[in-house]
């Protein structure tokens, strides 16, 4: 194992703690016995503080707080629980016996993980505590985390099936689905992070509709170029009530997931509308519903009141962003976004140019290696870099895995980690996938790559977090990931080694001035002759897009849809648009889900516990 500088004043180590910790310690037992204290303890917060080391963290999703919090220090965690113990008063406390753990994630780093059940007055809850070594042989938490399951009274209908024989009914019942009634939620996109929520929303028995503007389900992803493919291993892409098969590839080619997501809506008897756009969303006279008008592809025009909107319009809301580049209605030759991108087998025989060098620029680049096609890409700034033989595993933390825990244990472990806190432990991280990527890294900065640490040295969770973007999965060579296999190998989805090699030429040396008859200038005076150029340079903030459907009178309330407030938590994604802001309750009922497959699994299931709540009146006050 690489040894990791643990910066002390952050972490809880073993160092600034004073204590030791052996792996041969009875967590079980320990963790039993704080929990006692902890059941005993929870009508009074000074007591529940107590159990607590000094710098420790409380995040709490939606069980006692209707919100997403990040509580941090004994002061602030002792007025949040002074304020809302007594109103959800918790009962009926049980410790998940066999998932309590021992780890030591780091030298000079331990502690004690452990889960546990209980019910609130509203619903059903778990959390997650660790805890870590004192000088005097004690133990206290250091992290606690509790979240919102089920509501009382409203369970999911996922053991509820239809006994009806409907003979050959079902799919002209699926034709007239909401010509003639009113869904409780229109949700604007059918990525999957649309589909998702529509399923969640589903199995809790609120009707909702998918509106898209594809003519088919998973065009979205069939549409973009023939390479694409999700780049985190399937163990953590599992859709909700529909798990991938045992026979799944590691790493989902896109066109497959295309397929996928179409079966997963049809298989659910998912109510979506293809060919079909959302055109305007505006408030009702009352300001208490929602209009919204869609249209359809032949021109054909619905509208709906409905008491909830949800925009699913993707991470940057489906806008392709390209840089105002002078003279380009001057370039003889093609230009497009990497939207637009197909196949590098369109442009044999051509000189492409690949403008960026995100994830994006690297899978185009790369497939123009594949197919013979002579390619160049212009990096604009400094990324982070990690290899997938060795980055991934590290990323995931061993949570995502073959033979793993089943997917809601993995889910509620990461969520488990505070934002701010996981800031530290990727710190240490990053420090290990860089001793490790050595070679890789010394081979891109000796070809002049720009490279970074990530946002606070953090690697790819602060650029993920704040830009969503900023980083790229390497590779190594492809002889070393067709003899290896699954997380243990490298995958074919970077081009870090064929930059390396010159089979991908890189230009990072100057800022591109103005585009030429025949390629481009650069500030520096050189030139770039090239027959295609691709810009790989992201799309348009999502904020910006569904502003582009509400009326201007309401734009100054929708919040920041990504990046993360001050506790840590993400400004408006899985939450109301109008998040904790003054003008909130103007735009209440607007939501939005978004992220990585992963991200709108986890935050659908809140957003939908959130619509039900409100649907039922037993929504209550948000802290």
């Amino acid at each position: 194992m690489v040894t990791s500088e643990v910066p002390i004043q952050s972490l809880p180590t073993l160092q600034k703690l004073g204590s030791t910790a052996h792996s041969n310690i009875n967590a079980q037992a320990v963790a039993e016995a704080w929990f006692v204290l902890f059941v005993e303890a929870m009508g009074d917060a000074m007591a529940v503080v107590d159990l607590l080391v000094d710098d420790g963290f409380w995040r709490d999703i939606l069980a006692f707080t209707w919100d997403f919090h990040t509580y941090e220090g004994r002061d602030a965690i002792k007025q949040f629980l002074t304020d809302q113990l007594p109103k959800f008063n918790p009962s009926a406390f049980t410790l998940r016996e066999d998932l309590t753990e021992f780890h030591i994630p780091y030298e000079g780093l331990a502690w004690i993980q452990a889960f546990f059940n209980f019910d609130t007055t509203i619903g059903h809850a778990s959390g997650i505590f660790r805890l870590v070594p004192l000088a005097d042989g004690s133990w206290k938490a250091h992290t606690i985390y509790t979240s919102l399951e089920g509501l009382r009274g409203f369970p999911e209908k996922i053991d509820l099936r239809n006994h009806e024989m409907n003979c050959g009914k079902w799919a002209e019942m699926k034709e007239q689905d909401f010509l003639d009634e009113e869904p409780t939620v229109v949700i604007i996109g059918g990525g999957h992070s649309g589909l998702i929520l529509a399923a969640r929303l589903k199995m809790l028995g609120v009707n909702a509709l998918v509106v898209e503007r594809n003519e088919r389900v998973g065009d979205n992803w069939r549409k973009r170029y023939t390479s694409l493919h999700l780049h985190e291993p399937f163990w953590c892409d599992h859709l909700p009530y529909f798990p991938f098969p045992p026979s799944w590839p590691v790493f989902t080619p896109g066109l497959k997931f295309a397929d996928w997501l179409d079966s997963y809506a049809r298989s659910l008897d998912l109510n979506v509308w293809t060919s079909a756009r959302a055109h305007t969303v505006e408030p009702n006279a009352t300001g208490k519903k929602w209009i919204v008008k869609v249209v359809h592809e032949d021109g054909r025009e619905h509208q709906f009141e409905v008491n909830h909107v949800v925009f699913a319009i993707g991470l940057f809301g489906g806008s392709p962003k390209v840089p105002d580049i002078l003279c380009q209605d001057g370039f003889n030759g093609q230009l497009l976004h990497s939207s637009q991108y197909k196949s590098a087998a369109d442009f044999r025989g051509k000189k492409v140019t690949v403008v960026g060098s995100g994830p994006s620029a690297h899978g185009i680049s790369l497939d123009c290696v594949d197919h013979g096609v002579d390619v160049t890409m212009v990096q604009r700034g400094p990324v982070y870099v990690m290899s997938a033989k060795n980055g991934i595993p590290k990323f995931l933390g061993g949570v995502y895995m073959e033979g793993g825990h089943p997917i809601d244990i993995a889910d509620h472990i990461i969520l488990s980690f505070p934002n701010k806190f996981g800031k530290f432990l990727h710190q240490c991280m990053i420090r290990e996938i860089s001793e490790l990527d050595k070679d890789l890294l010394e081979g891109l900065r000796n070809v002049g790559f720009k490279l970074n640490s990530g946002e606070d040295d953090a690697g790819a969770l602060g650029l993920v977090w704040s830009r969503a973007g900023g980083f790229c999965i390497g590779e190594c060579d492809r002889q070393v990931q067709l003899e290896t296999t699954a997380l243990g190998g490298s995958t074919d989805f970077g081009a870090s080694q064929k930059i390396i090699d010159g089979k991908i030429k890189l230009k990072s040396d100057g800022n591109i001035a103005r585009f030429t008859p025949t390629g481009l200038l650069f500030e520096d005076d050189s030139t770039l002759d090239t027959d295609v150029v691709i810009f790989a340079t992201g799309y348009v903030n999502a904020r910006d897009a569904l502003l582009g459907l509400l009326p201007t009178h309401l734009h100054d309330s929708v919040q920041p849809v990504w990046g993360l407030d001050k506790e840590g938590e993400l400004n408006s994604a899985g939450r109301e648009l109008g998040g904790r802001g003054p003008d909130g309750e103007k735009v209440s009922g607007l939501w939005t889900v978004m992220g990585n497959v992963s991200l709108s699994r986890i935050y659908s299931k809140f957003i939908a516990l959130q619509i039900k709540a409100y649907e039922e009146g037993v929504f209550g006050a948000r802290y």
